[in-house]
């Protein structure tokens, strides 16, 4: 066999995988005293491709290992490749390992070669390079039962090196793709925070649950209709937050208490709410919830899921009524932006390792500051402004944005 006049190889070996390859592999090399430079395993479908980039030092005969490799490889029913490396272009791509990486997540009920085409080519004209893709779900079978895929999670992370030219507009696009595709495709920085955040704080109306209390307690009250042209005065940016919510909060004057019990029983929680709360919980992770809603409610799910901390509105009640009043200031934005720092520095954590989740314009001021602000099945201005979106899965769905595994996680199935 020709010998390789260079001293850097790349070994490349495939086939059906089973235990053992790599063993017998690297004993082999441990055999010629030979370094290994770089080691990478994937496994799809119980094929294996295993990459070895080694250093084979002048003593050595690279014939003879290389002889050895394949007679091992044939005897494993295995294919192995041997590439030369250049030296000069060895140290070249050594010198770029310190350089930025970024982690592109793309989530879908499903997800098709559509979806990674796109989002690959747009990640290639920003100069991003692809070092790894991994998939963060577990396996989907395809003779699930009908219906089953409304509940169905699909995610790929893209482990990516570069620094895009503009990053506002590799954004921008990735939100248009996303919107068009029906995908949710999350960009952020792969730091040592991203992998060590601790407090998670939540919006609780339109995201723990499907609902909005304050219509809840309204049409209870017999003045639905009023309390949503408030709502929609204040969104049209008529009215400020603080003023619209204590202009609802009167005509609800009169309610009798007692249907409080009964709205929070019936509260629907919504997707993924309860595993993403208890694998939080289990993980260590402190949880709160800040809401421009009502302490009654926040401290019903507080019971029910285990949540930490609760800061929301007192509804003030006298007699068995509602009075119409809230007790002590408003937890509007910039109260909520107050209370994660508030709590942040109360558990010894950086702001960087926070996670805020919120669907509205009011959420915006703790998304902002929060090391991972994700806008929830938020309003389009929510999301665009955001620094993380999702739209199309359950609010477990964030275990994906920071990095967890579906075999990682305690309520998982575990197929994969």
């Amino acid at each position: 066999m020709e010998s390789f006049v260079k001293e850097i190889i790349l070994l490349t070996v495939s086939g059906t995988d089973k235990p053992g390859v790599t063993s017998a592999i690297s004993a082999i090399l441990a055999q010629y005293n030979i370094s290994i430079l770089d080691i990478g395993q994937a496994v799809i479908h119980n094929t294996l491709s295993l990459g070895i980039l080694v250093e084979v030092p002048a003593a050595a005969e690279s014939s003879g290992v290389l002889r050895d490799l394949l007679f091992k490889a044939h005897e494993l029913q295995m294919t192995v490749r041997f590439e030369p490396v250049d030296e000069s272009a060895y140290e070249s791509w050594v010198g770029v390992q310190g350089k930025s990486r970024h982690i592109i997540t793309l989530l879908a009920r499903r997800i098709t070669a559509g979806h990674i085409a796109k989002v690959t080519e747009i990640a290639a004209r920003h100069d991003l390079n692809i070092d790894n893709i991994s998939r963060l779900s577990g396996r989907v079978s395809l003779n699930a039962p009908p219906g089953a895929g409304d509940r169905t999670k699909a995610c790929v992370e893209f482990s990516v090196r570069g620094v895009p030219a503009d990053n506002a507009a590799l954004r921008e696009e990735f939100l248009k793709t996303a919107s068009d595709l029906d995908v949710d495709i999350a960009f952020q920085e792969d730091n040592i925070y991203r992998r060590n955040r601790r407090l998670v704080v939540f919006d609780m109306d339109s995201t723990l649950i499907e609902a909005e209390v304050i219509d809840e307690l309204a049409k209870e009250a017999g003045v639905g209709d009023q309390v949503i042209a408030i709502t929609e005065a204040a969104m049209r940016g008529e009215l400020d937050f603080d003023e619209s919510f204590r202009r609802r909060v009167a005509l609800l004057k009169g309610l009798d208490a007692s249907v409080l019990q009964r709205i929070a029983e019936n509260l629907p929680l919504t997707e993924g709410v309860e595993e993403l709360v208890s694998n939080l919980r289990a993980l260590g992770f402190k949880t709160a919830i800040l809401s421009g809603g009502f302490n009654y409610f926040g401290r019903y799910l507080q019971q029910k899921l285990g949540f930490d901390y609760v800061y929301a509105n007192e509804l003030d009640i006298v007699d068995g009524k509602v009075t119409g009043e809230v007790k002590g200031d408003i937890v509007n934005g910039q109260r909520k932006a107050e209370l994660l720092r508030e709590i942040a520095a109360r558990e010894g954590v950086r702001l960087e390792q926070t996670i805020a989740v919120g669907d509205g314009a009011n959420d915006l001021p703790m998304l902002s500051i929060a090391g991972l602000g994700i806008a929830f099945r938020a309003k389009p201005l929510v999301r665009q402004s955001a620094k993380q979106a999702i739209s199309t899965l359950g609010l477990d769905g964030i275990l994906y944005l920071i990095g967890f595994r579906d075999r990682d996680t305690l309520m998982a199935d575990k197929k994969d």
